[in-house]
């Protein structure tokens, strides 16, 4: 047989036409689920990453706090600790304020964030729509960095001048105030950031506190394998003084990490129903194809044809058939893949999804295993209609013209 173009004309001409339309459909909804999903974890992944690092070491004390209760001193020691970690990428350190950012008369509730002048501005470079960042020098700065979100809300613009208000540590004189010039606006499109966190220097939060020089609230660690995260915490925590915890960011956002966790069962769903659906209907054009041509099945029988060989010329035919709805299907797959990676027509809401568009994720290597996984289900499985094949006898079915 020539392949299933022999076949336009016939009875089996619409189900194949289905089967291959079926196999189309499954691998392109395969390929963009598994794009949107990892896309997504990834971007989310990055943001909370970026503004909060991978993992924190902080003292027992500030666990359940996001402010920087205790301070702990920032030492040759802990550094040199830290420095011998193998999946370390950086680390810095820093120190949480809570407090309140004042424009004229609007008020908003502000979390400062200082960093020392070895914090590497690179990660958040991505996120940064007007301005410059804060320069951390020798000087202690009184340039911060605000969100679009809180720029918007109190009318700031780069450049301007604005009033913070810190709780005195006395607790019973009035708030600790400070002048600010605003250096950078960004936007993550995270609202749990962009509504309140804020950049500028360690050394105000450190005067804020009455610490001394070197004292911090935590390290921020960036690691190179991310998939390493929890080992690496461990080793951490191992190595560090009994007082430090050391915390991996999934335990610091847990929320966050088990719903992006719910796109890979999600994905597995789809690619589980999609192969079903693909092979249920490319077996039902194998069973028409095979009763359609059963006339010629009983000639070959006839012939002295082996029943192993004509199943192989059926499965090689159903092969051809997949191979097109494969074809049809990564090109559905991968045009949706990188029009959305290029032009980003899909728009999400942030405050849902924590971004404004859909991102995209996709390598060579999964495309290629999720075409042979389809592959070999299908044609594994394409085994069980061909043995319709046993039961034509060729006394019967060549019995009438």
């Amino acid at each position: 047989m020539r392949g299933f173009k022999q076949y336009k004309n016939t009875v089996s001409a619409r189900i194949i036409n289905i089967a291959t339309l079926a196999v189309a459909l499954g691998v392109a909804s395969i390929l963009i689920a598994l794009a949107s999903s990892q896309g997504l974890q990834k971007e989310i992944q990055k943001k909370t990453s970026a503004f909060n690092g991978h993992i924190l070491v902080t003292l027992f004390e500030n666990n359940e706090s996001q402010i920087s209760i205790i301070p702990f001193q920032d030492s040759d020691t802990l550094r040199a600790q830290l420095y011998k970690e193998t999946n370390l990428s950086r680390f810095h350190p820093i120190a949480m304020k809570a407090g309140m950012l004042k424009n004229g008369s609007d008020f908003e509730g502000i979390l400062f964030k200082g960093v020392s002048s070895d914090f590497d501005w690179s990660s958040l470079e991505s996120f940064l729509i007007q301005g410059r960042f804060p320069e951390v020098s020798k000087e202690i700065s009184t340039e911060i960095l605000i969100s679009e979100t809180v720029a918007r809300q109190l009318n700031l613009e780069i450049g301007d001048r604005t009033e913070a208000f810190f709780q005195n540590k006395d607790q019973e004189g009035l708030p600790n105030r400070r002048r600010f010039a605003v250096s950078g606006i960004y936007f993550s499109g995270f609202p749990d950031i962009d509504q309140n966190l804020i950049y500028g220097d360690l050394r105000q939060v450190q005067g804020l506190n009455r610490w001394k020089p070197n004292e911090i609230g935590a390290y921020e660690v960036f690691v190179t394998d991310f998939s390493q995260i929890q080992k690496t915490s461990d080793r951490i925590y191992n190595n560090f003084p009994s007082e430090l915890n050391s915390i991996p960011i999934f335990d610091r956002f847990t929320s966050i990490f088990q719903w992006i966790a719910l796109f890979d069962f999600n994905v597995l769903i789809i690619l589980i129903v999609m192969i079903l659906v693909g092979v249920i209907n490319m077996a039902t054009a194998l069973l028409v194809l095979i009763l359609e041509r059963s006339r010629m099945v009983g000639l070959l029988k006839a012939l002295g044809a082996r029943n192993t060989l004509i199943r192989k010329i059926f499965l090689y035919n159903g092969i051809a058939i997949m191979t097109r709805g494969l074809f049809f299907g990564n090109l559905i797959g991968l045009c949706f893949y990188y029009s959305q990676r290029w032009l980003g027509w899909i728009r999400l809401d942030p405050s849902t999804y924590f971004v404004d568009r859909a991102p995209v994720a996709l390598a060579l290597l999964e495309v290629i295993l999720v075409n042979l996984l389809f592959l070999l289900v299908s044609s594994f499985l394409l085994w069980i209609p061909s043995t319709i094949i046993l039961k034509i006898s060729p006394s019967k079915v060549l019995r009438f013209r």
